[in-house]
């Protein structure tokens, strides 16, 4: 039996969109939350005790949107430096809270001991708006190489440029969720003028690696450590999350670099990305941020002993 996949509302099937499917695209995005109230006060209560550096402002009138990083206190130039990165996707939300949370209860814990910078909302444009990409249609966690099409990437890139050998550790916190299916490869599909072809949604938390410095213990470490808090979500009938082969379970791998993605931002020995999956029954908001910084605590926990 074949199924046919209904077509994604703008534009013509087997064409990439142009200047008006774009705006077709954005003149249906709305704001339904609110960065500042969510993002920009949670830093403010946090600024006595982190450094906040403005590292750059994105402009899409009539909006405009400072982008802040949290630093360690007690920099020290000795150290090496671990970086946490959220909101890339801003529609992934507890890679936003998750990022804050670990700011505000467990950065003490690794004073003296490491260098902290977090990023908690990369895209905050997005993040309003409950989407994956910015408002040119362009995804930002597809575009962290020269000359980046997102100002997003950009931005976080040149904050990051004068440390990026220093860098021993990289999360970059992201979700899956049911939407990903139902809208945004659809759309994305639709944008490029490809077909759509369905993956499913693992049902529970994972982790994608670097397939060109896998650290296989380092992964490992991780997963175990969010165990505790949540699934980790099993492999489909093909051994495959994603599309893509598990690895060891829980775990599937990209060549982050060559793809552009987040991850590969840094030349870090250890880098993860996380995968939590909000839609399940059992899954609560607090789960899900506990689940990032349960990542992050064992990450650094791991590149450190």
């Amino acid at each position: 039996m074949t199924t046919t996949l209904p077509s994604y509302p703008i534009g013509t099937p087997g064409v990439p969109w142009g200047p008006a499917e774009i705006g077709a695209w954005l003149s249906r995005q709305t704001r339904r939350r609110s960065y500042r109230a969510d993002v920009l006060d949670a830093i403010e209560r946090l600024r006595p005790r982190h450094d906040v550096v403005e590292y750059g402002r994105l402009d899409y009138p009539p909006d405009g949107y400072p982008l802040y990083a949290l630093r360690s206190r007690d920099w020290r130039d000795d150290l090496p430096v671990a970086l946490v990165t959220g909101g890339v996707h801003g529609y992934e939300t507890s890679g936003v809270h998750g990022a804050l949370q670990f700011a505000e209860d467990h950065a003490a814990d690794y004073a003296g001991r490491i260098n902290l910078v977090v990023a908690p909302c990369v895209s905050p444009w997005a993040y309003e708006r409950i989407h994956r990409w910015n408002p040119q249609a362009v995804d930002p966690n597809r575009s962290f190489r020269e000359d980046s099409p997102a100002p997003e990437a950009a931005a976080l890139m040149r904050l990051v440029a004068p440390l990026r050998d220093r860098v021993l550790v990289h999360v970059d916190l992201h979700e899956t969720t049911d939407t990903d299916e139902s809208e945004f490869r659809p759309a994305l599909a639709a944008r490029d003028g490809v077909e759509f072809v369905p993956d499913g949604v693992p049902d529970g938390f994972y982790l994608v690696g670097d397939s060109e410095n896998p650290q296989l213990e380092f992964q490992q470490a991780v997963l175990a450590a969010v165990a505790r808090v949540a699934r980790i979500a099993p492999a489909d009938d093909e051994g495959r999350l994603i599309g893509s082969p598990i690895v060891v379970p829980g775990l599937i791998q990209y060549p982050v670099k060559r793809l552009g993605l987040c991850a590969g931002l840094t030349g870090a020995r250890y880098v993860t990305t996380t995968e939590v999956y909000p839609d399940s029954p059992s899954a609560t908001p607090e789960q899900c941020n506990a689940a990032q910084v349960a990542a992050i605590r064992a990450a650094l926990d791991f590149a450190l002993a």
